[in-house]
C-alpha cells in the first residue's frame, strides 16, 4: 500500500512512501516532546532572519502569530499531529504554512532539519537539567537535615556487610551527601557543553545565507555556538555525557535504595519507612514492602541500559548526520523522565525516615566494632601494630568462647591479654568513645559531623 501524501521534501521523489516505510521511519510518537522547543528555536531562527533582510518585518510578524497560534493549539491538545508529516518539525512547519502561506514556507530558509533537531533537544535538555538540579539539591538538603538529627545516633558500620567499626547515622547519611553532591557538580559542569547553540550549521557544511549566528544564539539563551558544522549536526556527545551522569545518579540511588531495604526488614529494623511510601502483600497480610527503594533500585538498569543504547548508536556513524539518530530521543527522554521522578520521591521520602536508635546501637554492640580501637589504645602505649593486631585477635577468640563484647571485659581479662592494658582502656573501646576519638577531618565523631553539615549547607547554596 502506498501514501499519497505529499512530504515537504518530496519534489525529488516520483513515487510516494510505502506505508509500512512511513510508520517505521516515523518519529512523530515521541519527539513531540519537543515542540516548543522546536517553535522556541523557529521563531529566533525568523527574527534573525528578518534583522538580515531575508523576511520582511510583516511576513515576520505571520511567522510569529502562526507560531504562537500553534504554540496555543499544542497546549489546548487540539493540534492535528499526522504521522504522514514524519516528525515534530515537519508537522509544526506543514500547520505553519496552512495558517500563513508563502511566508511560512520562507521559515526554514537557511537551516536543515539536521541543526533544528540538534537545537531542539539541546533546548529541551537544557530545562531538563535545571528541573533536575533542583531535585539534587532537595535531597541534599533533606539528607543534610536527617544527618543533623542523627548524628549522635550510634550503628554499626559495615565492610564486607559485616560489622566493621561504630559510625553515627548521621555520618553515613553524609556518605550519601557527598556522592549526590559530586552528581551535582558533574551536572552543572555539563550544562556548558548542552548549552552550545549547532542552529546555523544546516545540513552540514552551513548556508550560503548571511546568517547571524551569534544573534540567534542569543534570542535562545545559548552560552556559545558550536565552531565546526559537520560536528554541530553530528554531536550527540551532550546526550552521551547528560545519559552517563544519569547513570551515576541511579546508581547512587540504587546503593542508598538498597540499604534502605535492608535497614527496615525485621533482621535489621535500624529505619522505618512510613506507610505512604510502601505496599502490602495480597496473601500475606503482615507485609510491609519498601516498594519506592525497590522500584528506584530496579530503574537503575534502564538508565544504565539507555547508556548503553546512546554509546552503541553512536559508535558506528560516519559524519555527519545519519537517520541511525532518530533513536537518540527515547532513551535520552527515558532517562530524563527516570531520574527525575526517583529524585523527586526521594527527596520526599528521606525527611521521613525514622531510625530505631536502640536497635542500631544494639547491633553496634555485636561484632567486636570497638577491636580496632583496641588496638589503637595498645599502639598508643607502645606496642606494634601487628603484635597490637594479634593481641586483639586473641581477645576476640577468647570473647567468642565467652559470649561477651570487648566492652563486657573485665580489666582483670583485658591485662591477661596484655599487661600495658590499664583502666583507662574503657573510655577507648565503648561505642561512644570509638566515634568521639575520631575526631578529624572526615570523622564519625558527632562534632566533625556537625562541621560537616555546615559545610555542606555552604557548598550547595
Amino acid at each position: 500500500m502506498k501514501s499519497k501524501k505529499n512530504h515537504l521534501w518530496g519534489g525529488r521523489f516520483n513515487e510516494p512512501t510505502d506505508e509500512f516505510v512511513k510508520i517505521f521511519g516515523a518519529s512523530i510518537s515521541f519527539d513531540k516532546v519537543l515542540a516548543l522547543y522546536d517553535i522556541e528555536g523557529s521563531m529566533a531562527h525568523a527574527t534573525m532572519l528578518s534583522e538580515i533582510n531575508v523576511l520582511s518585518s510583516s511576513e515576520l510578524k505571520q511567522i510569529l502569530d502562526g507560531l504562537n497560534q500553534i504554540k496555543d493549539e499544542i497546549a489546548n491538545n487540539q493540534f492535528n499531529w499526522s504521522i504522514d508529516l514524519e516528525d515534530v518539525h515537519m508537522n509544526i512547519e506543514s500547520r505553519l504554512i496552512e495558517i500563513c502561506g508563502d511566508s511560512g514556507k520562507k521559515l526554514h530558509t537557511g537551516r536543515s532539519r539536521n541543526d533544528q533537531v540538534a537545537t531542539d533537544i539541546r533546548l529541551y535538555l537544557r530545562d531538563q537539567v535545571l528541573l533536575i538540579n533542583n531535585e539534587l539539591e532537595r535531597l541534599l538538603n533533606a539528607l543534610l537535615d536527617l544527618a543533623d538529627q542523627e548524628k549522635e545516633t550510634i550503628m554499626p558500620g559495615f565492610t564486607h556487610l559485616q560489622a566493621a567499626q561504630p559510625i553515627s547515622f548521621g555520618h553515613h547519611l553524609l556518605a550519601y551527601f557527598e556522592m549526590f553532591k559530586r552528581d551535582r557538580e558533574r551536572l552543572q559542569e555539563s550544562f556548558k557543553r548542552i548549552n552550545t547553540m549547532p542552529l546555523g550549521s544546516a545540513a552540514l557544511a552551513g548556508t550560503s545565507y548571511p546568517i547571524d549566528r551569534e544573534r540567534t544564539a542569543e534570542l535562545l539563551g545559548f552560552e556559545r555556538i558550536s565552531l565546526n558544522s559537520i560536528d554541530a549536526v553530528s554531536d550527540r556527545d551532550f546526550a552521551i555525557e547528560f545519559t552517563a551522569n544519569a547513570s551515576l545518579i541511579m546508581m547512587h540511588l540504587s546503593r542508598f535504595s538498597e540499604e534502605l531495604i535492608l535497614w527496615s526488614s525485621a533482621q535489621f529494623e535500624f529505619i522505618s519507612l512510613p506507610d505512604s511510601f510502601c505496599t502490602g502483600s495480597s496473601i500475606m497480610p503482615q507485609k510491609k514492602n519498601p516498594d519506592v527503594p525497590e522500584l528506584v533500585r530496579g530503574k537503575t538498569g534502564r538508565v544504565t541500559g539507555n547508556l548503553i543504547s546512546l554509546l552503541t548508536l553512536m559508535k558506528g556513524q560516519p559524519l555527519a548526520y545519519n537517520k541511525d539518530n532518530q533513536e537518540d530521543k527515547e532513551p535520552l527522554f527515558d532517562s530524563v523522565d527516570t531520574i527525575y521522578n526517583c529524585l523527586c520521591i526521594f527527596a520526599d521520602m528521606v525527611p521521613t525516615i525514622e531510625a530505631n536508635k536502640d536497635n542500631m546501637y544494639h547491633s553496634a554492640l555485636k561484632g567486636y566494632t570497638t577491636a580496632t580501637d583496641l588496638a589503637d589504645y595498645l599502639v598508643n602505649k607502645g606496642l606494634a601494630f601487628r603484635d597490637a593486631h594479634d593481641v586483639v585477635g586473641k581477645a576476640v577468640s577468647y570473647g567468642l568462647k565467652e559470649n561477651k563484647d570487648l566492652s563486657e571485659f573485665s580489666l582483670d581479662e583485658l591485662k591477661k591479654l596484655n599487661s600495658l592494658i590499664e583502666k583507662d582502656v574503657f573510655d577507648v573501646i565503648s561505642l561512644e568513645g570509638s566515634i568521639n576519638a575520631r575526631n578529624h577531618l572526615g570523622g564519625t565523631s558527632p562534632k566533625q559531623v556537625s562541621m560537616a553539615i555546615k559545610a555542606g549547607r555552604k557548598s550547595i547554596k
